[in-house]
């Protein structure tokens, strides 16, 4: 069995302005001379973690990580309620992984993409084609707006106990990402707080295979974290429905691998199998995962195509 690769620690890290007021934070990890890899994390507004970097051989690769706008080490921080988000979208996300490439001197580099930063990744892929090696995503998502709507609403047929926690904490008849967006926003912390509990109680309630996640326990990171998930659901992931999908024939050319775990009941609606289909030159591995890379067959399958793309 694949286990991830030992621990490691940056040999060069710093912050790149990207513009709007924002300063993102960015390392790099393994061999400087080794293949470019670049990591996107998931949320939005998980920020990276140490153990995103063991998914790479640091010998063969050459690793990058940072903070996408708003979150983790990158400033200003959302959980300050004074922070203006408006210029955190997905267009500018995209604009901000180019800068990043140009500023460290890559050409090409492999995409690995976890989650939202799957979306991110393949909206990056469809904009710049000719800058990704290869992709490995995990708990793929496309952005579509019926994947929202099954996170925010549709699982709360399968787990009606927390859904009707979830749901109280705002209006009933209102835009429920919205609502909580306006709560997280607020300048009385308790308020904020409140909401952000509530929020990521749901995450936790929604991802039944893994034990409740030990980042919630920050205020400072379940605020940030709920407040940025809120903003791009609020917006529709701020890309027109469908265009994953509807684009993703545009892929032809670069290898990918779609690790998905089976037991992941944020994609009831079949979006990796059908973007598989989609897209030429890609493969789809089912583990018996849920939505989360630390099951020993998710890191299995994902160690697994690092190193085939090594």
């Amino acid at each position: 069995m694949a286990e991830r690769y030992p621990e490691i620690e940056p040999y060069e890290h710093g912050m790149l302005d990207v513009g709007d007021g924002n300063q993102i934070y960015w390392e790099q990890c393994g061999n400087p001379s080794g293949k470019p890899a670049v990591v996107l994390h998931g949320g939005p507004g998980s920020g990276c973690t140490p153990g995103m970097r063991r998914f790479f051989d640091p010998t063969a690769y050459r690793i990058v990580l940072f903070d996408q706008r708003n979150c983790g080490r990158s400033t200003p921080h959302a959980s300050d309620p004074a922070t203006d988000l408006s210029a955190n979208t997905t267009d500018r996300q995209v604009a901000d992984i180019e800068l990043l490439r140009t500023k460290l001197g890559i050409d090409r580099w492999l995409v690995f993409g976890a989650s939202w930063g799957s979306m991110l990744g393949l909206v990056y892929a469809l904009r710049h084609p000719s800058r990704v090696s290869e992709m490995v995503l995990l708990g793929v998502a496309t952005g579509r707006v019926a994947e929202v709507d099954l996170l925010i609403n549709g699982l709360g047929r399968v787990f009606p106990e927390a859904y009707a926690k979830f749901r109280a904490g705002v209006k009933a008849d209102g835009n429920v990402a919205a609502e909580y967006l306006k709560l997280l926003s607020h300048p009385e912390f308790e308020v904020r707080d409140k909401a952000a509990t509530n929020w990521c109680d749901w995450e936790d309630a929604i991802i039944p295979t893994s034990a409740p996640s030990l980042r919630y326990e920050s205020p400072e990171f379940r605020i940030c974290f709920a407040r940025q998930v809120t903003h791009y659901w609020s917006h529709d992931s701020f890309v027109e429905d469908g265009y994953v999908l509807d684009n993703a024939s545009k892929l032809a050319g670069i290898p990918g691998v779609l690790v998905q775990g089976a037991l992941d009941m944020t994609n009831l609606l079949g979006g990796p199998w059908q973007l598989q289909q989609a897209w030429p030159g890609s493969e789809l591995v089912i583990t018996d995962a849920g939505h989360d890379a630390h099951s020993p067959g998710m890191i299995e399958a994902l160690i697994a195509a690092t190193d085939r793309f090594r």
